[in-house]
């Protein structure tokens, strides 16, 4: 009981934190770059996680070094690209929607690749789970008539990556901290994601003027919390709870999504708390008869 509400714990405070984050990915988008924001989210999560990958980096076993790498390329650093510039062709609802469909690759790719075979109840929990993020996306009634294709595959191949690093984790970093995991795999993608910060031009831009640093700020705070804390705490809940539960987080997005509406006084109505019903119960039902 206690291990089933710390579990639960993790999956509100990860839902909060990345329900939050495409509100500061569009506060940075005003004044810099897709490629400039996602650099600075890479860059500001490796500065704060420093001196623990320091730490950490002599006891890691040599053969787990290039699995924690790819796991910090495959998810945070072509992730945070992928949204970033996605964001710059669809609205933040639709992104957070796709998002959603993370779950749903983690039992693909865990099927074609790492032969994990999922249980029926944690199927239909996500089936339940979507559906409920699709309705309450089109609940909302503002959907852009000319959403770019081209925007929406960078997200559904975001959440492809998402899927196999769950997978990758759960299966070959059982025996590694979490917090080492997410230290030493976002510091050394820091690495190149400063090398496309200078090529991009960010440090020849005016840094102190107001609107540069206040998108500056989105950027960091992106990456100090929706980045290094939240790959901390999410590698944790993926070794307590198994793939395919962490994975389902991305259904909380939505909910914190309402959250913001209410805080910004945006009407919420019945359609809205229903679909929130139904996805909340989608992930009790995937994760109630056990883990995997």
């Amino acid at each position: 009981m206690k291990q089933g509400f710390l579990n639960w714990l993790i999956f509100i405070i990860l839902s909060i934190i990345w329900g939050s984050s495409f509100v500061l990915m569009k506060e940075g988008l005003v004044n810099l770059s897709a490629y400039q924001v996602a650099s600075l989210r890479i860059v500001f999560s490796g500065i704060v996680l420093l001196p623990s990958a320091i730490k950490h980096f002599r006891i890691i076993p040599k053969d787990k070094l290039l699995v924690i790498f790819m796991s910090g390329v495959l998810g945070s650093l072509l992730p945070a690209y992928l949204f970033c510039i996605a964001e710059e062709g669809i609205d933040s609802a639709l992104a957070g929607t796709l998002n959603s469909l993370t779950p749903i690759f983690v039992i693909i790719t865990g099927a074609l690749f790492f032969k994990s075979t999922p249980t029926s109840n944690k199927i239909w929990g996500i089936v339940i789970s979507f559906t409920g993020s699709i309705l309450l996306l089109f609940s909302k009634g503002h959907m852009q008539e000319s959403q770019n294709l081209m925007y929406i595959s960078f997200v559904v191949l975001a959440t492809i990556f998402y899927g196999f690093n769950v997978n990758m984790v759960h299966k070959h970093l059982k025996d590694i901290g979490s917090l080492q995991i997410a230290a030493v795999a976002l510091t050394l993608n820091a690495v190149p994601a400063l090398l496309v910060l200078i090529f991009t031009g960010y440090f020849n831009l005016p840094l102190n003027d107001k609107g540069v640093l206040l998108s500056t700020a989105a950027a960091a705070v992106l990456g100090i919390f929706g980045t290094a804390v939240a790959s901390v705490i999410f590698y944790m809940l993926v070794k307590r709870a198994g793939a395919i539960f962490a994975s389902m987080v991305t259904y909380g997005i939505p909910v914190v999504a309402i959250i913001w509406g209410i805080i910004y006084k945006e009407a919420v109505g019945w359609k809205q708390v229903a679909c929130l019903i139904l996805i909340l119960y989608g992930v009790y039902f995937a994760n109630r008869k056990g883990r995997q």
